[in-house]
């Protein structure tokens, strides 16, 4: 039962850990693009906030939705009464 406990553990570090390391990145390229956009073309400015705030909504969503399957995992792991259930009907 350790063992499942391990490694539900080490996967919510790295759901967690690799959401937040892809939309830090992926808010890089797109704070990036939107200043390029804006240094290009000013008058647009206001339309590409716009849409680069929309944008920035929905990765965040992303990283919340990677903790929020995280918490679940790590306070109600479903792994550990499947296994308990399988020691039972192992053990009678």
């Amino acid at each position: 039962m350790e063992t499942v406990i391990g490694f539900t553990a080490i996967a919510v570090a790295l759901l967690i850990g690799l959401g937040a390391l892809g939309v830090g990145i992926g808010m890089g390229l797109l704070g990036g693009r939107f200043l390029e956009g804006a240094a290009r073309q000013p008058e647009l400015a206001p339309m590409l906030q716009t849409k680069m705030f929309l944008v920035v909504a929905l990765l965040d969503a992303v990283a919340m939705i990677g903790v929020g399957i995280a918490l679940f995992f790590a306070f109600a792991n479903p792994f550990v009464g499947q296994l308990q259930q399988a020691m039972q009907a192992a053990g009678s």
